[in-house]
């Protein structure tokens, strides 16, 4: 799965552009940033999306040194059940 590194979201796009997948994590501070929302199209549901994309967020944010603060539900359940990610909360 092949997604796009936008400021701020990480998306999967249909071959016709249409969004399928997404989430976005708008910046609080320098080095902070708020995972707010998680999006999967009803076509992909089922199917990982939504995990894949919490993957590439914390990889992602690990990489640019950066650390996240909550708020979307889908996001905290995951990294509750992910604690090799806790050192990208703050």
């Amino acid at each position: 799965m092949n997604f796009t590194y936008n400021p701020n979201q990480i998306a999967y796009f249909h071959s016709d552009n249409n969004l399928l997948a997404e989430v976005t994590f708008p910046n609080v501070d320098a080095d902070t940033v708020d995972i707010n929302h998680t999006f999967v199209d009803d076509s992909l549901r089922g199917q990982g999306v939504a995990g894949k994309l919490m993957e590439a967020v914390a990889d992602h944010l690990r990489s640019q040194g950066k650390k996240a603060v909550l708020t979307c539900s889908y996001a905290i359940a995951w990294f509750e059940k992910h604690p090799e990610y806790q050192d990208v909360l703050k």
